[in-house]
C-alpha cells in the first residue's frame, strides 16, 4: 500500500506582514500536492477579527475544513491556542477515515500553547495508521518535555506492531531530539536514506568508522531554507522518496517549507 503525505506548517493562512489573507492560495497549492494525508500545523479555526476585516476574502469554516474542500476527505482539528476573538490549532486532513482522534495539550507555559493531535487513520481493512500531528514551543527545555510526552503518547495509544507516522514542526534547528526519537520509538526520518554519500565530511566520518551525518532537510524561511524545522518520523513503512517544496509560489503562502513524501507499508501486499 502506498500513502503520499506531506506535513506543512501555514502560518494561520497569512502573509508574515501584514497578516494579509493567503488561504485561498493554499487551498489550490495543497490541492495539487495530491495527498492522501495532510498534518498542518498553525491551523486557524477562527479568528474573527480578520473575518471582520477581510470578510469577502476569509472562508466562512474553519481552515481546516476549507482546505479539506469536500466530504471526500476526513478531518481532525486540534485547538491548541484560545483567545477572545478566535483560536488555532493542529489539523490531520485525511483521504482515508479518521476512525479516533485526541488532542493533548502539552503546553509549557501560558504564551506558547502546544499541543499533541493523535488520530487513529483506517488507511485500508484492517490496518489503522497512528498519525500524531505536534508543533513543539520555541525554547529547548519545552521542546524536550514536549518530546518526552510524544514519546510517551505514542508508546501508549500506539500498538508496537502498528504503522505510526510523526509529523510536524519540531522547532529543533539544531537537531538535538531526532536520535532520541530513534532511540525510544524506533522511527526513522523520511530523509535518512536520502543522506549524500560523498564530500570530505563524509569521507572524514567514514575513516573515523562513523557513518554519513543523519540530519533532517532545511525547510526554513521557504524562501531560502536554512533551519531543520519541520520533520516526519515513520515507523512500519519504507520512504520512497521525500522533498521540500521551496521557492517560487511556496515562498508566498507561509514562512515554512512543505515535505511531501511517498510511504509504503511495509507488510503491504
Amino acid at each position: 500500500m502506498k500513502l503520499r503525505i506531506a506535513t506543512y506548517n501555514i502560518h494561520k493562512g497569512v502573509s508574515s506582514f501584514g497578516s494579509r489573507p493567503r488561504i485561498h492560495a493554499l487551498k489550490q497549492a495543497i490541492a495539487s500536492l495530491h495527498t492522501d494525508m495532510l498534518f498542518l500545523q498553525e491551523v486557524q479555526g477562527r479568528h474573527d477579527l480578520l473575518a471582520a476585516k477581510y470578510a469577502s476574502n476569509w472562508p466562512e469554516v474553519g481552515q481546516q475544513d476549507f482546505l479539506a474542500g469536500d466530504d471526500s476527505f476526513h478531518v481532525a482539528y486540534g485547538m491548541n491556542a484560545v483567545y477572545d476573538h478566535g483560536h488555532h490549532g493542529n489539523a490531520l486532513v485525511s483521504r482515508f477515515p479518521i476512525v479516533s482522534y485526541s488532542n493533548q495539550d502539552v503546553s509549557d507555559h501560558a504564551f506558547e500553547k502546544r499541543g499533541i493531535l493523535h488520530c487513529i487513520v483506517r488507511a485500508a481493512d484492517p490496518v489503522d495508521v497512528h498519525c500524531f500531528v505536534i508543533h513543539l514551543g520555541l525554547f529547548a527545555r519545552s521542546r524536550k518535555r514536549q518530546t518526552e510526552a510524544l514519546i510517551c503518547a505514542v508508546k501508549e495509544l500506539a500498538p508496537d506492531t502498528a504503522p505510526v507516522i510523526i509529523a510536524g514542526d519540531f522547532n529543533d534547528w539544531t537537531n538535538q531530539l531526532s536520535d532520541t526519537l530513534r532511540s525510544e520509538l524506533s522511527v526513522c526520518e523520511v530523509f535518512d536514506d536520502a543522506i549524500s554519500r560523498r564530500g570530505f565530511g563524509t569521507y572524514l566520518r567514514r575513516m573515523a568508522g562513523r557513518g554519513p551525518k543523519v540530519a533532517p532537510a532545511r525547510t526554513f524561511p521557504a524562501a531560502m531554507p536554512f533551519l531543520q524545522l519541520d520533520r516526519i518520523y515513520v515507523r512500519g513503512f519504507t520512504v520512497e522518496n521525500a522533498q521540500v517544496l521551496h521557492g517560487g509560489l511556496w515562498t508566498k503562502l507561509s514562512d515554512h517549507a512543505p515535505i511531501v513524501a511517498t510511504l509504503h507499508l511495509k507488510h503491504s501486499k
